[in-house]
């Protein structure tokens, strides 16, 4: 696999959780989460983008949000529970995504907001000031972003990659 060859990856934010009297880290999906956590299932097999790899925050809720959606997926990628995505920055967020092995062609990536939402408007060269003017959209609970980049993992940084599709449950 070259590194020339574009790669992509998805920026999904968890789905809908509930706010039982548990640490946050520990907030399980509400009724509408898992819904919509299969829904999005769904919409990532319609992306047709074969993952070779998912990263996942270790929270209750990302995890059952991956839980529901890779049962939907045509084939279930590598997974990687990794702690350092909890209530990750989008500087943190890309210091992981360095981390990814070259031979993984196409990753996604199961975190929180606000670091996934802010990825993405990084990754696609959008300052913090066009965000705040409307360029960005929201994510909403269970919405994704499909980003291209080339090179190796290692060579992601701000501006290095295109937004090619969003997709929101509550659109």
């Amino acid at each position: 696999m070259s590194v020339a060859e574009p790669r992509r990856i998805v920026l999904f934010r968890h789905a809908k959780a509930d706010w039982p009297e548990v640490p946050d880290h520990e907030r399980p999906l509400a009724e509408r989460g898992r819904k919509d956590a299969a829904v999005a299932g769904r919409k990532l097999a319609d992306t047709g983008i074969p993952f070779d790899l998912a990263l996942c925050s270790t929270a209750t809720r990302t995890r059952e949000t991956w839980k529901l959606a890779v049962q939907e997926l045509p084939h279930r990628p590598k997974t990687v529970y990794e702690e350092r995505l909890y209530e990750a920055s989008p500087g943190e967020l890309i210091a992981v995504l360095n981390e990814t092995p070259d031979d993984a062609q196409n990753a996604l990536l199961i975190g929180h907001n606000p670091g996934v939402q802010g990825l993405a408007d990084i990754l696609a060269g959008r300052s913090e000031a066009d965000a705040k003017g409307g360029v960005s959209r929201e994510f909403h609970p269970a919405a994704f972003a499909v980003l291209s980049f080339t090179g190796s993992w290692k060579s992601l940084e701000p501006g290095a990659a295109t937004l090619l599709d969003y997709w929101d449950p509550s659109e």
